[in-house]
This record gives C-alpha cells, sequence and structure tokens, in this order.
C-alpha cells in the first residue's frame, strides 16, 4: 500500500513510512493511494469476532508489507487489552432507533485511546527496527494530549511535546496530561485557542531548523496510522446491527473531522453507511462549509464541549482532496490561500462529492443541554456534552426511520462532570481505574502562544535523530 500527500508533491511513502512521518513534507496530509474494498461476504464474516481480530481484518489492507498479520494482530491484542469493557466499543440503545457507541472504556477515558494505544505500539515496533529517535510534538483541545501521552509515556526512542490552550480545558482533561510523570513526557500550556497551538505544530513540521536535526512525529489525527485505528469501530457496530445487509447512519462530534473522516473510509471501503451527520456546537466551520460551501474560519467562542472549540478542522483537507478528483496541484493552490486569508468556497465537484454521505447540524449551549436531558429522562443514560451535540444531531437528522442511528459516545461523562451537572442535576464520579487523579502533582509549562518560544523549549529538550 502506498501513501500520497493531498498537497500532491511529498514523496510516496509505505505504511511505516506514514506512520513515523505524521505530516507530508509538502505540508499535506497522506492517504491511501486507493481505497481497498471488502465484499459483502467478507463483511457478513466480520461479525462476532473479538474486537482485536476484527481491528486486525481491517487495518491488514492499510499495513501492507509494513507488518505480518501475526504482528498486527499481536500489537491489535495489546492495545485493547488495556480496555475496562471486553467489548471495547460497546453498543448502547437509547430507543427503537438511537444507539450510543461507547468509545471511553479506553485508560483515559476519550475515544482517542482507541487509535493512540495502537499508535503508541507501532512508533515503539517501527522505532527499534530503525534505531532510531521521534520527537512527537501534538495539540489538543482537550482528549488527544491524555491519550497520546498515556500511550508513549516511558516508551524507548520518543518524546512527546504536548500543546493546549491555557485554560481551555477541562480539570480532568488537563490533570490526566500533567499528572503523567515520565522523563519523555513534557506538557506545554499556550496562550491562545486550540487552532493557535495547532498552527505552531504544523509550523514546526515545515521548519528546516527542527526537521534537519529531530524526526519529528505527528499523533494528532493528521497522522494516517491513527485515522486507520478510527475506521474499526464503524465496521464493529455496523455488522453488531445488520451491516452488510441493512444500511446504518452515524452521527459524530467533530471538530478537526478526523472521527467523522474515519466513517467516510469505512463507507468507501464498503460498509454500508447511509449516512453520517456531522455534529459540531457553535464553533461550526463544519456545518457552514457542508450546507453552504462557506469553509470560513472565525473567532473561537468558549464552550463546555472544549474539544470542538476548533475554527480549523485539519482533516476536512482529505475530504476536499478525495472529492475534488484527487488533484494534489489544485488543493495545494486553494489550501495556501485559505491559509492566508482563513476563508475558502468549496468547489462544486468538493460540494456535491460531500453532499452524497453527509449532512451537518449545529448544536448551541440550551440543545446540547436538552440532549443530554433527553438521554437521561427517556433512557438512563448519562453523556458527556460532545455526545449530546451528537445526540442532538441524531434526534434531529432527516434520515429513513427504519435506518438504525449511532451516535459516537466520544468521552465519560466524568471529564465533564460540572456541565453535566448543570444540565442534569446529577455529577457524574470518575472511574475507580483513574484511582487518585486530583491528589497528583502536575507538572506543565506556561509559555507564550509565540512559535519562536515553543521551538525552543522542544529543540533544547528533545532527542535528536539518531
Amino acid at each position: 500500500m502506498e501513501y500520497v500527500s493531498t498537497r500532491g508533491s511529498a514523496s510516496a511513502l509505505d505504511f511505516e513510512g506514514v506512520t513515523l512521518a505524521g505530516l507530508a513534507s509538502d505540508g499535506g496530509l497522506y492517504l491511501p493511494n486507493e481505497w481497498p474494498r471488502f465484499s459483502e461476504a467478507e463483511i457478513a464474516a466480520m461479525a462476532g469476532l473479538p474486537y482485536a481480530e476484527l481491528a486486525a481484518k481491517v487495518m491488514a489492507p492499510f499495513v501492507g508489507d509494513s507488518l505480518t498479520q501475526d504482528e498486527l494482530l499481536d500489537l491489535c491484542r495489546q492495545a485493547y487489552g488495556r480496555f475496562a469493557h471486553d467489548a471495547v466499543t460497546p453498543l448502547v440503545q437509547l430507543d427503537e432507533r438511537q444507539w450510543l457507541l461507547e468509545l471511553f472504556h479506553g485508560p483515559t477515558l476519550a475515544f482517542k485511546d482507541v487509535a493512540l494505544q495502537l499508535l503508541g505500539l507501532l512508533f515503539e515496533t517501527f522505532l527499534s527496527r530503525r534505531k532510531s529517535n521521534l520527537t512527537i510534538v501534538g495539540a489538543t483541545s482537550g482528549d488527544t494530549g491524555s491519550a497520546a501521552i498515556d500511550a508513549v509515556a516511558g516508551r524507548e526512542g520518543v518524546d512527546i511535546f504536548m500543546l493546549h490552550p491555557s485554560g481551555r480545558v477541562s480539570d480532568v482533561q488537563r490533570r490526566q496530561m500533567t499528572t503523567v510523570r515520565a522523563p519523555n513526557v513534557h506538557n506545554i500550556a499556550i496562550t491562545g485557542s486550540f487552532d493557535d497551538a495547532q498552527a505552531m505544530v504544523k509550523r514546526m513540521f515545515a521548519d528546516e531548523s527542527m526537521t534537519s536535526r529531530f524526526n519529528i512525529g505527528a499523533v494528532n489525527s493528521i497522522n494516517w496510522a491513527r485515522l486507520m485505528a478510527q475506521v474499526v469501530y464503524y465496521f464493529a457496530s455496523a455488522v453488531q446491527l445488520g451491516a452488510p445487509h441493512r444500511q446504518v447512519a452515524f452521527s459524530v462530534p467533530t471538530g478537526n473531522f478526523g472521527d467523522v473522516f474515519a466513517g467516510y473510509v469505512a463507507h468507501k471501503m464498503g460498509l454500508p453507511i447511509a449516512k453520517l451527520v456531522v455534529a459540531t456546537n457553535v464553533n461550526d466551520i463544519l456545518h457552514r462549509a457542508l450546507s453552504q460551501g462557506d469553509y470560513s474560519a472565525g473567532e473561537v467562542t468558549p464552550t463546555a464541549a472544549p474539544s470542538m472549540d476548533i475554527q480549523v478542522s485539519s482533516n476536512f483537507e482529505r475530504l476536499l482532496f478525495d472529492c475534488g478528483g484527487r488533484d494534489g496541484k489544485a488543493l495545494a493552490e486553494q489550501m495556501r490561500g485559505f491559509e492566508a486569508s482563513k476563508a475558502m468556497r468549496l468547489t462544486n465537484a468538493q460540494r456535491e462529492g460531500a453532499s452524497q454521505l453527509f449532512t451537518s447540524a449545529r448544536a448551541d449551549q440550551n440543545e446540547m443541554a436538552q440532549a443530554l436531558r433527553w438521554a437521561f429522562d427517556h433512557a438512563g443514560q448519562v453523556i458527556d456534552p460532545h455526545t449530546a451535540i451528537g445526540l442532538h444531531a441524531a434526534l434531529e437528522a432527516d434520515v429513513d426511520p427504519s435506518i438504525p442511528m449511532v451516535t459516537l459516545a466520544t468521552a465519560h461523562p466524568a471529564k465533564f462532570s460540572d456541565a453535566v451537572e448543570r444540565a442534569i442535576g446529577m455529577r457524574p464520579s470518575l472511574p475507580s481505574r483513574i484511582g487518585d487523579l486530583f491528589a497528583r502533582e502536575e507538572a506543565l509549562v506556561e509559555l507564550p502562544g509565540e512559535y519562536e518560544a515553543v521551538r525552543d523549549f522542544v529543540s533544547e529538550r528533545a532527542t535528536p535523530a539518531a
């Protein structure tokens, strides 16, 4: 399997190469050169498989020759053996049509664990082969940071530098990052928004003074391997609900577009997905892009769903590339215009391609709270604010009522206990496996929202490439 950049000028790489590279050298994101596809019989045969076996089967075409089937299966068993539920990503029924796909049974209580537990093992495997070091630089709006840190803390050959917007993540999210005491873990709180942090990360990938000294890698969903692992739970849930003989729809709370793009990949692989509903909060650039063709960034509005407080969705570039005829040169020009002006119009081809599978919805604070109460009152389920935004979109979606609607439950409600308590009058508790999170000492550094300050901090502490 070869991977190509959305901007057309970076060299093609194999799976091992894209896993360690993260962002392409031309600033683009990697995608497979072609989409593998399963037959109906192959999808039907996935029914009843343990999650690790299903994961190895779904991901095998993307891994190619970089790992044997036995090596891939062993890594999947290691990654998903740490989850608190044997089903890894269990389905919960809300009513005759609505379902929740619980993605928060990993060690840091968020959907990011499903991919990052595996990604940490892939890093270790590939780096040991190369006898090399990797400097991971990432930005988080909340959950990516803790999941990535848990996945690589203490691992050989890896340093991780995680940026988060100071004061704009929940206390639980921050503490899950800053209380991990390992010599290869560095937490950086910057003044500004997640978009500011993400822009710094992208700039570092293009900074020759850094890339000439360090192997810079990514754990954000710009990394193809992470996104690939998220494709699996679409297959897992759809097969349980009758696929390939029955269509399934999904509502996905999203900020950076990675989780819902994984659903698009599953559809390309033959999974009968009737509709993907992109659920946003008031930071609604994706809703405007899909409904009006207007991809224009505004000011970020802080909300009770901080992981969605994003105005630049990196993975959207992958959809624009695939729907726009895979013309890397044209997309590179389009993205350069957006990066300069923070505004662009989708082409007719991009809009038409996206509209075949995607629809979108926007939820304000009141609508989010109403969905939280609906889940509690109608089904006895306590959900987090991000999941509530997805559920609001699911309940409002214009989809054939005979098709089951699955909302991705992206985080444990106790990660956002204040917002949940305001909505339903009950404060969710952290699972016992999290232990004494609020008694542990924190370690982080506060830096100004300036690239040079972050660059210098990283360069002084990272291990140079071997």
